[in-house]
């Protein structure tokens, strides 16, 4: 029991709803330290007074256990999204705009819109829309922790999906993270178009579509 008192994850939640926002979204976005892949967003809103106690930072909760809380997540929700942030934008914008961007989507994806926003984070753009920056707030919101939550599963299963196509950079463990596994693919076989090429790969050899197998 102390442990639950130790981190109210909806101290920044119970405050808004008091104050009579109806619709805070949460966003947290996964992938940012990937060599490949897209960065991959979550918005989610709950409605006022729900309660999950058991959604948490996504990096800290085991597989099987972080799948039923998606399915759970997006039963209790009011609203939720997943949305991608490309390859493209990464290497155009940098990761920290490209990230911030695909959490932007999530907002313009929401009708009605959100009326206050609770960030993963330090950064986030310009807004019409209120929002606090919470550091470490996916374990310290109920909101974000869901959106961590939904992110993460999305993405890992579609890195998982892309190693069918590119087996030899061990994306079905590492889902693009650079491991060593994923280095020594990348120095034997190149870079992919999935790479993001603004990164330091450490190599300059282009994959073949044809070397697969």
């Amino acid at each position: 029991m102390a442990k639950k008192q130790e981190t109210d994850r909806l101290h920044f939640e119970r405050q808004l709803w008091e104050e009579q926002y109806q619709r805070v979204m949460g966003l947290d976005e996964v992938g940012r330290g990937c060599l490949a892949g897209p960065v991959v967003a979550a918005g989610v809103i709950f409605e006022p007074g729900t309660s999950i106690p058991t959604l948490r930072d996504s990096k800290t909760i085991e597989e099987k256990e972080r799948l039923e809380l998606a399915e759970l997540i997006k039963e209790k929700a009011a609203y939720w999204t997943v949305q991608e942030g490309s390859i493209e934008e990464i290497d155009e914008l940098n990761i920290l705009w490209a990230s911030i961007k695909t959490m932007q989507k999530c907002v313009e994806k929401a009708d009605p819109q959100p009326d206050y926003l609770l960030v993963d984070g330090n950064r986030f753009t310009n807004s019409l829309i209120p929002y606090t920056c919470v550091i470490k707030g996916d374990d310290r919101s109920m909101t974000i922790a869901a959106a961590s939550i939904l992110a993460k599963v999305y993405r890992d299963e579609l890195m998982r999906s892309f190693h069918q196509k590119y087996p030899h950079y061990g994306w079905d463990t590492n889902v693009g993270y650079p491991t060593k596994a994923h280095k020594q693919g990348l120095a034997e076989h190149g870079y992919t178009t999935l790479h993001r090429q603004s990164f330091k790969l450490g190599t300059d050899k282009k994959y073949q579509e044809n070397s697969a197998e």
